[in-house]
């Protein structure tokens, strides 16, 4: 069974419900989705062993939080390359986090990222209730560009 690595930072638990509504989505098409803080990934080893990658974190004074930044600079020595990647977060008003994820995964790591573009679900919709649907369908339609 493909095996899906879904890391995240979260400040208000927000970005952790979405990672973990993301890996039901996963479940559904087939594969293993492993949910880890990225501050419980203490080397670049712990990252090995996986056919996707879903890296996320809320949108923190227009960019990635520094915990975010951090684990970056560590993932790019695990060698991801052609690996398939996918990147998430919440926001408030300006959404930059997942972007600048996925740009990194894509031209920093040379992933091959899943043609879903960087998600990013406003903190107003995790909160009502109706972003869960939407992180379950991420979920889904990534596992799915993972494969057999």
């Amino acid at each position: 069974m493909k095996k899906i690595l879904i890391a995240y930072d979260s400040k208000t638990g927000r970005t952790q419900k979405m990672a973990e509504t993301i890996a039901q989505g996963v479940r559904e098409a087939g594969k293993e989705a492993v949910v880890r803080r990225i501050g419980e990934i203490g080397s670049e080893k712990e990252l090995e062993g996986f056919d996707g990658y879903i890296f996320g974190c809320p949108t923190y004074f227009e960019t990635i939080t520094e915990e975010m930044k951090q684990f970056l600079f560590m993932a790019k020595k695990a060698d991801l390359a052609e690996k398939t990647g996918g990147s998430f977060g919440s926001h408030t008003h300006i959404g930059n986090g997942p972007k600048i994820i996925h740009n990194t995964l894509e031209f920093v790591f040379g992933m091959k990222m899943a043609d879903l573009g960087a998600f990013n679900v406003k903190e107003q919709i995790l909160d009502s209730g109706k972003g869960e649907e939407p992180c379950r369908a991420y979920g889904k339609a990534f596992g799915e560009k993972v494969g057999g």
